[in-house]
């Protein structure tokens, strides 16, 4: 997609420094760094607009789960590793809230998912941005000057508005992976909606919940539909033996570190992968120990008194889910004995990840269609023609150039001031000369 687009209206008459495309806790990170640079008065101001699908701030609200925590430390906010002295801090929060002693008193570095949401809505509340909800991109198109120097792009939206923008950050978010055997319904569905589906799902009849994955994410539901369901049976179904424990580990961690960005990417392509694959387990289809000790637990405990609730279908995949009036029909195969069972179930919950949302609806040939064929600078800025001054920023999907942390909340704080500095490093050479000394007249 190389054709320039047309704008009208006053929004097209106007040249953003910024378009943030994708209004979660990254862009929410950015947009704070943003409002405390042009607060300094020694500061050129920057302009900006979000633009978000959704019709309000809003983060895995399916997976607020009762009694989940964050499998991050609360410093790791939206802001501490860049700026401590920031109003937006988690501590700030809590002391807005009032409940800075009492969370002191806790004596955690993990707060619940809950309460870590709430903080991300205080925050996007708070922050002087200007965010357009329920705006749906759907496309990104170079705006060449009469060099034939792409300076600014033009972004659209699906209710035909266009805005015009000197960069555009990307942090549109993973999309769902279906297994090809699932047809996406009221009863078999994604874990990312998993309340929201939980609440509008059929009566059970059967009884019975098949949850298919084996890390956090399917952990966590079938603690969940264990404790709720108090009637039903809740089959987990996995590929492997059994869950692999996340390793947390200090040294570990330090793969999440900011400083190990930099390593990262300077580091040879297969170095890279090398590492990507050996701390998998930090991050990747691994649960937290606690929560596999209170399975094992729970799941002993029915062995010995009964009655049998809780089952781990080991070394299992499913092969067909067929969908009837009043529930839907499982067939898994053991990997270990090639034996078929059905089990006639309410619901198959799909926690079976997450891949990086496709950008060549918006971005066009821009930059190339697969994230692992992007070149991406350590700015996380994309490396584009000489024609294409202005800037496009990926605020995730980078992983092969930035590691793990590339769409974490890990290090979102530093991602965004990492950013931010670009932009106003990169802002001379896409604002033409005669539109700088005609700023400097207009302030003199």
């Amino acid at each position: 997609m190389t054709a320039s687009a047309s704008t009208s209206g006053h929004e097209a008459d106007h040249v953003h420094d910024v378009i943030g495309i994708g209004f979660g806790p990254s862009n929410l990170a950015l947009a704070i760094a943003l409002e405390e640079h042009n607060a300094d008065a020694e500061s050129t101001p920057l302009s900006a607009v979000f633009l978000e699908k959704q019709d309000r701030f809003g983060w895995h609200r399916g997976m607020l789960l009762d009694g989940t925590t964050m499998q991050i430390a609360f410093p790791k906010d939206l802001v501490t590793f860049r700026n401590p002295r920031s109003p937006y801090t988690f501590l700030s929060y809590l002391h807005a809230q009032g409940r800075l002693v009492d969370f002191v008193n806790h004596q955690t570095f993990f707060p619940t998912r809950h309460e870590f949401h709430d903080y991300l809505e205080w925050a996007a509340s708070n922050v002087s941005a200007d965010v357009r909800y329920s705006t749906t991109v759907t496309s990104v198109l170079p705006e060449p000057d009469a060099d034939g120097i792409t300076r600014r792009f033009i972004v659209t939206t699906s209710a035909g508005e266009s805005f015009r923008a000197r960069n555009v950050v990307l942090a549109v978010g993973l999309r769902e992976k279906h297994p090809e055997w699932a047809t996406a319904s009221s009863r078999c569905f994604h874990n990312h909606r998993f309340l929201q589906h939980l609440a509008t799902m059929p009566e059970p009849t059967n009884q019975r919940f098949a949850v298919i994955g084996a890390g956090q994410s399917a952990a966590e539901i079938v603690d969940f539909l264990h404790a709720n369901y108090p009637g039903a049976e809740i089959h987990n179904v996995f590929s492997r033996f059994g869950y692999s424990p996340a390793d947390d580990s200090p040294y570990a961690n330090r793969i999440f570190d900011p400083s190990a960005v930099d390593e990262f990417h300077g580091a040879p392509a297969e170095a890279r992968q090398r590492l990507l694959d050996i701390h998998r387990s930090t991050n990747y289809a691994v649960v937290d120990l606690e929560l596999i000790n209170k399975l094992y637990a729970a799941e002993y405990q029915e062995r010995v008194r009964g009655p049998r609730r809780l089952f781990m279908r080991r070394g299992c995949h499913v092969t067909s889910a067929t969908e009837h009036a009043t529930g839907i029909n499982v067939q898994i195969r053991s990997e270990l004995t090639g034996e078929d069972e059905q089990l006639a179930c309410d619901a198959v919950i799909l926690a079976t990840g997450f891949a990086p949302a496709p950008l060549a609806p918006i971005l066009g040939d821009l930059v190339p269609a697969e994230p692992r064929d992007r070149q991406i600078s350590r700015d996380y800025r994309a490396v584009t023609s000489p024609a294409i001054q202005a800037g496009i920023y990926f605020q995730g999907g980078v992983e092969h150039s930035h590691g793990l942390t590339s769409s974490l909340l890990s290090n979102v704080a530093v991602r965004s001031g990492d950013i931010l500095r670009s932009i106003i490093r990169n802002r001379a050479v896409t604002v033409p000369s005669w539109m700088q000394q005609a700023a400097a007249r207009a302030t003199a």
